[in-house]
């Protein structure tokens, strides 16, 4: 290739024997933007509405992503324009600055039409395979090249049509690009059983915790367990939302807390703070969610100030462990559900929270079972680290991969 094309096409590497530089547009022979439809026309199947693919469809793994789809009315899609077949690579071209620029392999003809944030692109299969165009268009998404040329707007970026077409991409002969992607395949097969495996297990242990917590305290009255109500033993503060002007991101005031959103998997995570606190929990308090949904648990390991959706249970006796208190809770949060009054909006109040029964086994008990729940909570909360760490690791693992393809060393 000469070099005035060369640097036309801002060529970042050197390529293998045999390859070339390519623009996207010389290995199309079709380039087609979706169709916009307003959200007053969606439909559903019931009514005969016909999927209208958005951004959310196009899958951050080369695949499109159908658990959530949009319908429309048929006569609304002209399917002789903007039909989808096996082979299409669907281009995301309007989205936030990160996301836009992402593309999908179509691998089955749909009945289906695509939204104006999408470019449908149709290959010359004589020169290259569309899977070969899918991960050579999301190789350069992960590199960033979408980010840097994309064009911005409030909240919105965009690769218009002419710029997608003068985007280059190396072009090995067919029998090597097919060569590449079916082992590119198979190493991304692999990476994704290991992904599986981490994450049925850390699914079992979570299994194991909540059979555990049943197996002990279903036990209670065989055991002879004293049962007592939850207000002899606690005080229950109920939350209170501050005004929302004194909510800030700065670390200014006290964490805030409103509810099960803002549960970590053991610890609450803050996320806004509030300067001028009404109701506050303090350290060891137990943490209940009042409101929609009734039930999760939580510790405070920190001051905090807590709003109408939580209530914070502080201890008033000796007689009891605020940990042994979380962990039954966490056992009964499901049926806690049944405590709450609303149709649509379920909440506790303060007077069923006080007259709740707990079991009350003796202290030494009690640290038994604490310390027994405390090293299966650690594991399932090593397995979800862990599982933190392998999503991390495979995503540079693939990112490796991919970029050992694209420079003819795979």
């Amino acid at each position: 290739m000469k070099t005035k094309n060369k640097e036309k096409l801002k060529i970042p590497y050197k390529l293998p024997k045999g390859w070339k530089w390519t623009e996207i547009k010389e290995v199309t022979k079709e380039i087609q933007t979706g169709f916009a439809c307003s959200k007053k026309y969606e439909s559903s199947p019931e009514k005969g509405g016909i999927p209208h693919l958005r951004p959310n469809n196009i899958g951050f793994d080369g695949k499109l992503d159908l658990s959530k789809i949009t319908y429309i009315p048929k006569e609304k899609i002209d399917l002789s324009k903007y039909s989808i077949k096996k082979g299409d690579v669907l281009f995301n071209n309007t989205n936030s600055k990160e996301l836009v620029g992402r593309a999908a392999l179509v691998q089955k003809t749909l009945n289906c039409g695509f939204s104006n944030h999408i470019t449908r692109l149709r290959v010359y299969e004589n020169l290259i395979t569309p899977e070969w165009l899918t991960l050579s268009i999301n190789y350069l998404w992960i590199q960033g090249y979408f980010l840097k040329i994309c064009q911005k707007w409030i909240g919105q970026a965009g690769v218009n049509a002419k710029m997608l077409k003068s985007i280059p991409i190396p072009l090995p002969p067919l029998p090597e690009q097919k060569r590449i992607v079916a082992r590119i395949e198979e190493l991304f097969s692999k990476i994704d059983e290991v992904k599986k495996l981490r994450k049925e297990a850390l699914e079992q242990t979570k299994t194991l915790l909540k059979a555990t917590l049943y197996k002990i305290f279903s036990k209670a009255d065989e055991k002879g367990w004293r049962w007592v109500k939850l207000g002899e033993v606690c005080e229950v503060i109920m939350g209170q939302s501050p005004p929302s002007s004194t909510y800030n991101t700065k670390n200014q005031g006290l964490p805030f807390f409103q509810g099960k959103v803002d549960f970590g998997e053991l610890y609450p995570v803050p996320r806004v703070w509030c300067s001028s606190p009404i109701k506050i929990a303090i350290p060891g308090d137990v943490l209940i969610s009042v409101r929609a949904p009734v039930g999760p648990t939580n510790l405070a390991n920190e001051k905090c100030c807590i709003g109408r959706g939580l209530a914070a249970l502080r201890i008033k006796t000796d007689q009891l462990i605020n940990r042994y208190l979380f962990y039954y809770l966490r056992n009964t949060e499901n049926n806690l559900e049944n405590y709450g009054k609303g149709s649509a909006f379920k909440a506790i109040t303060k007077k069923q929270l006080q007259n709740l029964p707990i079991p009350l086994p003796p202290l030494p008990e009690q640290k038994r079972i604490v310390a027994y729940l405390d090293k299966i909570q650690q594991k399932v909360q090593s397995l979800q680290a862990l599982q933190e760490t392998t999503e991390e690791e495979i995503k540079k693992l693939k990112e490796s991969i991919l970029h050992k393809a694209f420079r003819g060393e795979l």
